[in-house]
């Protein structure tokens, strides 16, 4: 792969000269776009850790990512210098430290926006509806292994994806984004099978449901993506710049989740100390902090870290710059830190205390409940329309109407393949904010009627 190529401006579904001005970048467009959607908008209302939280400073999806962002513009920057003064043909066509990031921002922006609510349960309770709950008897219908694994390995990078792609806020084409920003989004640049002899970063998931396959051909193809060998499937490398995406999601979910910890008291200070000083070394303004009160102590030390850490990723990006290039490098790039261990450290001990704690686990298990109903009487809805089925037309009919038409098809008639119908389905629910899930749910189950 060649950086000439994979900064090349090019966007998708773009019409010629419908730019209004020409004082913003385009990657800059890219950023304003994703920001000002309002699939990106609904990310206020949607768990990064704690469900529906009532304190006002932890995170939601929507602080998480503009977070994420914001580490991403620093690392595509920092990176970028490393780029123009390495390779003198990008200032030649105009790429500049800042376009890369640009990139990274606009990228680890959107790189939240296909998850469905109720955190990362809600991936677990589609896919479970699917391969254990009622939704199981479509299986043979849809008779074609890899479109059925999206429904039972339902994926929300792929969701982003296809809403990227797809979003219908305006006419067709999505946001039309450009291929860079899309390439730097598609961390796991594959459709669904399961490499089992893969150790790549890039192979763990999968980024495309089999209805934006067609998409992201041209994307890889254009911008020059390496094919990886061996796989009659659709897989490419990764664009270089979706590690620093990735680095930016590693640095914000495990350094801010750990702090929500603090924050709401389910982690001890003591913790704080334990790795958050040894991190920051002597580096670390003791005097500084002891002027602080608590609340003000875990912002600092926040953000040190998060500043030593995104100079690490930095370096580390430019020592595997090649690799990435040729194929040869996929590994996360927050793995080769050298503070990697103490990261590992700051999980596990969120993932005991945040994760499992019991207002987390009461919330997602009850989140099971609410996606699995509307997945079974949307999906019901639009199959009885699509099969003329007359003995439920009327509630389904009742049920279609209540769901916006780019989720069913043009003038609401529902498309003749099932598994259109059903991602389509699942793409209106993953885009639910977590409220909206449980109350269009009560009021579809008759728990909770509409008022006047």
């Amino acid at each position: 792969m060649q950086w000439i190529d994979l900064l090349k401006k090019f966007r998708y579904n773009q019409k010629e000269n419908s730019n209004l001005t020409s004082e913003r970048s385009e990657f800059e467009i890219d950023f304003d776009r994703i920001i000002f959607s309002s699939a990106f908008r609904k990310l206020q209302d949607k768990t990064q850790v704690i469900p529906m939280p009532e304190e006002d400073f932890v995170h939601t999806r929507l602080t998480h990512s503009l977070e994420a962002s914001s580490v991403g513009r620093s690392l595509g920057r920092k990176a970028g210098n490393y780029l123009i003064h390495k390779y003198p043909a990008l200032k030649d066509a105009d790429i500049s430290s800042y376009d890369i990031g640009c990139i990274v921002a606009a990228a680890s922006l959107a790189h939240d926006i296909g998850n469905p609510p109720f955190g990362h349960s809600g991936e677990a309770a589609i896919s479970e509806y699917f391969l254990n709950g009622k939704g199981r008897k479509y299986e043979t219908k849809i008779n074609d292994e890899i479109k059925w694994s999206d429904l039972i390995r339902f994926e929300g990078n792929a969701n982003g994806f296809k809403i990227l792609t797809n979003y219908s806020g305006g006419s067709d084409g999505g946001l039309r984004l450009t291929y860079p920003t899309l390439a730097a989004f598609s961390k796991y640049p594959k459709e669904n099978f399961v490499n089992e002899n893969s150790d790549r970063a890039s192979q763990k998931k999968y980024g495309v449901f089999q209805h934006e396959k067609n998409i992201f051909l041209p994307i890889a193809t254009e911008l020059k993506l390496r094919e990886l060998d061996g796989t009659k499937n659709i897989s490419y490398a990764r664009h270089p710049l979706a590690f620093l995406v990735e680095a930016a999601d590693d640095i914000c979910y495990s350094i801010i989740d750990f702090e929500d910890g603090l924050r709401l008291k389910l982690i001890d200070y003591y913790y704080a100390e334990k790795y958050l000083y040894p991190l920051l070394g002597n580096k670390l303004n003791h005097e500084k902090l002891l002027s602080m009160n608590m609340d003000e102590q875990i912002a600092f030390l926040r953000a040190s870290v998060i500043n030593i850490l995104v100079d690490d990723i930095a370096n580390i990006f430019a020592e595997n710059e090649e690799g990435m290039l040729d194929g040869s490098f996929d590994k996360s790039l927050i793995k080769l830190s050298k503070y990697a261990m103490i990261i590992e450290d700051i999980k596990s001990i969120t993932r005991q205390k945040v994760y499992q704690s019991r207002v987390v686990l009461e919330i997602e298990a009850a989140g099971f409940e609410v996606l699995g109903g509307l997945l079974d009487m949307c999906i019901e809805a639009v199959n009885n329309m699509a099969e003329a089925n007359t003995k439920t037309f009327y509630r389904s009919r009742k049920i279609i109407e209540l769901i916006p038409e780019q989720y069913i098809g043009t003038n609401k008639k529902p498309n003749t393949d099932l598994y259109i119908r059903i991602i389509k389905i699942c793409e209106f629910i993953a885009g639910m904010t977590d409220s909206y899930a449980i109350h269009f749910y009560k009021k579809l189950k008759g728990i909770e009627l509409p008022k006047l």
